[in-house]
């Protein structure tokens, strides 16, 4: 009877619930669509972060991230390390040597990134094959280099030029090589697009006399909201005194700190969005309880409770509430959908800034469920703690004073 007459009540001043409908509709909406694409612009950041270079996880040889070199490199045949396959949400696993060099054409040199990597893998984790601007991807036993864009500007290079290079190998041994270029690559990190020379992983290790080693394995996971899980699971399964795991956020502090910076601009958004709301709502009330006072003196005159009197009206928010807020959901998702599918895609300076810190100049909303449950259980709160106010009028209201006004 309660919820009946509640629902009743709603309806008896149209243009009021309307009002009020339409305003918990509206901050819905926007808020939901604001923090999907924030989320998404995130989760795009991290994936490209991930996906291009550092893994979910990084595994290195003990010691080898405080001093990056050859020297504390590890065996990538190492028996401890078929673990890492056999944890159910591992998706994919990427070796590579990682060293540095001076690379010459002519009489020109540059210092450069000289990166041993499998083609297969990398093409599956990055996509290599598709950065390729001229030439081809060099396959596994391949004796040839794919050079980065800004490499390949700077020394005029096409394909099937040759460049020599000079570098310190494992353990001291010196490293000197003339190779063709096979393929030149664009990548998104301005970094690496500046720097960066990939070698087949065996070519690379022939190259630093560094047969059968490595300087990381990147893991790629399926369930990047598992990571923390994973990583721990790693690390209780490798050998801690010869191997050392690190998730994106450890590797990565910087990234992490910038999305926390971002993210805190947003909420403060979001909670002036819902202040607004929360004194529209609160007008609301204020206004439906002016209005109802006779009503209520009556009613509890003829022996309601005071309980259920508040019930009744507790409830008329409540179902305004949720209406508002389903219907925001609801108008909110083919929008969200729509930037889901068709992220918006940068120009101009902002797609260049965006290139220079690694990220792909596009913005893309997030699907997560959880961002619509979220602000809908947050209007629902602020509805409940609004409704302590008729609660105290209730209260405090004597009958024949409320039938007299």
């Amino acid at each position: 009877m309660l919820f009946k007459l509640a629902w009743r009540n709603i309806w008896r001043n149209k243009r009021r619930t309307a009002i009020t409908v339409a305003s918990i509709f509206f901050a819905v909406f926007f808020a939901v669509f604001l923090r999907s694409m924030q989320l998404g612009a995130y989760g795009k950041m991290i994936d490209s972060v991930v996906r291009f270079y550092s893994g979910h996880v990084q595994i290195h040889a003990k010691g080898y991230w405080d001093d990056q070199t050859l020297d504390n490199s590890f065996n990538q045949n190492d028996p401890d390390l078929a673990a890492i396959s056999e944890l159910d949400n591992v998706e994919l696993t990427a070796i590579r040597l990682e060293g540095f060099g001076l690379s010459s054409v002519g009489e020109v040199t540059k210092g450069v990134m000289l990166l041993g990597v499998d083609p297969t893998t990398e093409n599956h984790l990055m996509g290599l094959g598709d950065k390729i601007q001229s030439g081809a991807l060099f396959d596994a036993n391949d004796q040839s280099v794919i050079v980065a864009e800004k490499v390949a500007e700077f020394y005029h290079l096409s394909v099937g030029d040759t460049m020599v290079f000079i570098s310190q190998g494992y353990h001291g041994s010196s490293a000197a090589a003339k190779y063709p270029v096979s393929g030149i690559a664009k990548f998104t990190a301005m970094i690496l697009n500046e720097r960066a020379v990939l070698f087949p992983l065996k070519e690379a290790q022939n190259f630093f006399s560094a047969d059968g080693r490595a300087t990381s394995i990147a893991v790629i996971v399926k369930n990047p909201n598992s990571l923390k899980e994973t990583a721990s699971e790693l690390r209780t399964k490798l050998d801690s005194t010869k191997f050392e795991v690190l998730d994106w956020e450890e590797a990565m502090p910087e990234l992490v700190q910038a999305i926390q910076a971002d993210g805190a601009g947003g909420i403060i958004m979001l909670m002036i969005l819902y202040m607004v709301v929360t004194f529209g709502m609160f007008g609301t009330m204020l206004m439906l309880i002016q209005e109802r006072v006779y009503e209520f003196g009556v009613l509890l005159s003829i022996g309601m409770s005071r309980f259920k009197l508040w019930t009744v009206v507790f409830l008329e928010g409540l179902m305004t509430t949720m209406v508002g807020a389903m219907l925001g959901v609801i108008g909110v998702y083919p929008l969200v959908l729509y930037f889901y599918n068709n992220p918006y895609e940068f120009t101009g300076g902002a797609a260049q800034a965006m290139r220079e810190q690694g990220w792909e100049p596009v913005l893309p909303a997030s699907l997560d469920p959880s961002i619509a449950i979220t602000h809908m259980l947050i209007i629902v709160v602020i509805s409940i703690l609004i409704a302590f106010y008729p609660a105290i009028t209730i209260r405090k209201l004597h009958p024949v004073e409320a039938r007299r006004n």
